[in-house]
């Protein structure tokens, strides 16, 4: 019930602009009345002194009173005119305000959104965003029949860049990375923060195996180029290695549980080998 009054309050609801137009409009006709009222008045007072000369017939004198009513009609319609546009004026200051009031919160709206589904160091797609993603991808899959594949990322010997130049310093290199996976991602892919220095990596659609070993390679070229990152004394250059595990659809599992699940067993595999990519068995 309150979603539907809602509803029927915003189609009832008349903006500002809709408003100032109406505005005009009533002041121009304002206009219009009060130089009729000036007219009558000017008319009426010179017929008046016209006839006092004389002594008009009662017709002319009926005419004149008639006038004389009209005339005060139309001047209280213009003194009602200027309330009601007061009135106006000051509902189009209340809709002013209201709708600014209204873009704050759906401006406030869409940052509360964007942070519920992203990583707040990184800015990548959360796991939450990428799950539902998955599942996307997955129906698509199967309608289209298509193959998609889940990477597991994680990155090598990262524990070692906080222990030795801190937590900032760490920040600072999975914003690096972030930036570079965002930047080498396909348009229908989705790269997300799993969590720590470990990141997800969906390939919508791919048509054989060695479509994703390519985009691996591709992926651990990018990881591993240089990083300068800030430390306590000056900025200090490390390598960032990475370890990637494989899982395919639907060959490794068929829900998006099963497929990131044997992409992290191929990464640990990967990384017991140093191979730098793994597929799941």
């Amino acid at each position: 019930m309150p979603a539907r009054k809602n509803r029927r309050l915003t189609q009832d609801y008349v903006p500002a602009a809709a408003l100032i137009k109406a505005l005009d409009q009533s002041e121009r006709v304002k206009d219009i009345v009060e130089e009729c009222a000036d007219d009558l008045s000017t008319v009426n007072t010179a017929l008046a002194q016209e006839l006092g000369r004389t002594t008009p017939p009662p017709r002319v004198t009926t005419a004149l009173e008639k006038s004389a009513v009209v005339e005060g009609k139309v001047q209280h319609a213009s003194e009602q005119l200027t309330i009601v546009n007061e009135a106006l004026k000051v509902e189009v200051q209340e809709r002013h305000a209201l709708e600014d009031r209204l873009t704050a919160l759906t401006e406030q709206s869409e940052v509360d959104k964007h942070a519920s589904f992203h990583d707040s160091l990184t800015g990548l797609p959360n796991r939450a965003l990428f799950n539902d993603r998955l599942e996307h991808g997955l129906a698509q899959a199967a309608r289209h029949s298509w193959t998609l594949a889940v990477m597991f990322l994680d990155l090598n010997n990262f524990k070692g860049i906080n222990d030795s130049y801190g937590h900032e310093a760490g920040d600072a290199v999975l914003q690096v990375i972030a930036a570079r996976l965002k930047k080498i991602t396909r348009r229908d892919d989705t790269i997300c923060r799993h969590g720590g220095d470990e990141f997800l990596y969906l390939l919508a659609e791919i048509r054989k195996e060695k479509d994703a070993i390519m985009i691996a390679k591709k992926l651990i070229a990018a990881i591993q180029q240089p990083c300068e990152i800030p430390a306590s004394e000056a900025p200090v250059t490390v390598v960032i290695g990475v370890s990637i595990g494989i899982a395919v659809w639907p060959k490794h599992g068929v829900d998006p549980e099963c497929l990131v699940r044997q992409a992290d067993r191929a990464m640990y595999e990967a990384k017991r080998t140093k191979a730098g990519y793994s597929i799941a068995p």
